[in-house]
């Protein structure tokens, strides 16, 4: 799985793409626009980070590939890319439990902070990838 060159990109199924470890200085896209959201992307081999409409979303350090990044009502799904292991932090809603699976793996359960932020680490290594769901209980 590729890094993405173009650092954010929507695929035909209508999902999102961006990041880009392999870079060594900042990198940012902002102002992409998806069905009226603004998206913004910083991404280097240190950190990813994307926002949408001004409000955080994801984060990893060090930086990663995002690949087919969903959100649901219910559940959050992407794959992940990464020269290392991550520690990856999503926004979701606050103080809620969620079924973590990676790989397919129920890695437990979880609950967000006060500010709706859940925190997992992932296992990676340089060319390999991981399959992240995050399922609200």
């Amino acid at each position: 799985m590729p890094v993405i060159k173009e650092l954010i990109r929507t695929e035909a199924d209508g999902t999102l793409s961006f990041g880009n470890y392999e870079l060594d200085k900042k990198s940012k896209v902002e102002d992409f626009e998806i069905d009226g959201d603004i998206y913004k992307v910083k991404t280097y081999n240190e950190i990813t980070k994307l926002e949408k409409n001004g409000m955080f979303v994801y984060e990893s350090v060090p930086g990663t590939a995002v690949n087919n990044l969903k959100f649901t009502d219910k559940e959050v799904a992407f794959s992940v890319e990464g020269k290392e292991d991550a520690q990856i932090t999503l926004e979701l809603d606050e103080s809620t439990e969620y079924k973590v699976l990676i790989d397919d793996t129920n890695v437990g359960k979880m609950k967000t902070n006060l500010s709706g932020k859940l925190v997992l680490s992932v296992e990676l290594s340089s060319g390999s990838s991981s399959d992240i769901k995050v399922i609200r209980l």
